[in-house]
């Protein structure tokens, strides 16, 4: 990650109200949730309806009920699922803002971290590629509603990404 990249990002999450805190981390182990369950990849939709509506209760009893879902998943699997569960784990059940800002900036650097360790080289596509998509969340989030609905569309995209690489790495292993 280059310095002026970083910067970009950090200012984004800096910057971000309570909504778009809680989209950024939620896109982030979205995206990296192939890793830990690649075959559950609907269990965060009520996550993302709690963040739509800006709702603190529906978030606190959606995050609850998606560790639930995904309780046992990736289990014994690598640091790199590891990761992904401590993104899940890390969620807060409160909706506050400070707790939100941490949140998100620890998803930030795991799901960079999930992506660089998939690519051939130091900052390589994979690694970019979350990068952009990261920032590009962060910008669509702060337009409200339909902007959310960007955020969640990135975050499809970026698993379906991460996706393939995983099955590709699987069979070749």
């Amino acid at each position: 990650m280059t310095s002026a990249t970083s910067t970009s990002l950090l200012e984004l999450i800096d910057r971000a109200d309570e909504r778009s805190l809680a989209a950024a981390g939620l896109a982030c182990l979205d995206r990296c949730l192939p890793v830990l369950a690649p075959e559950r990849t609907e269990v965060l939709r009520p996550v993302w309806a709690a963040v739509a509506r800006g709702d603190g209760g529906a978030w606190s009893e959606a995050v609850a009920t998606a560790r639930t879902e995904l309780d046992g998943e990736g289990d014994g699997a690598d640091e790199t699922a590891a990761l992904v569960r401590t993104m899940l784990d890390g969620a807060p059940a409160e909706w506050a803002e400070a707790a939100l800002r941490s949140w998100a900036g620890r998803c930030s650097e795991a799901a960079l971290a999930v992506h660089g360790r998939y690519d051939a080289t130091d900052g390589g596509p994979l690694h970019a590629g979350e990068l952009r998509r990261q920032q590009a969340v962060l910008e669509s989030a702060a337009h409200g509603p339909t902007g959310l609905r960007r955020a969640r569309e990135l975050s499809i995209e970026g698993g379906r990404v991460l996706r393939a690489v995983v099955s590709r790495r699987a069979r070749t292993a």
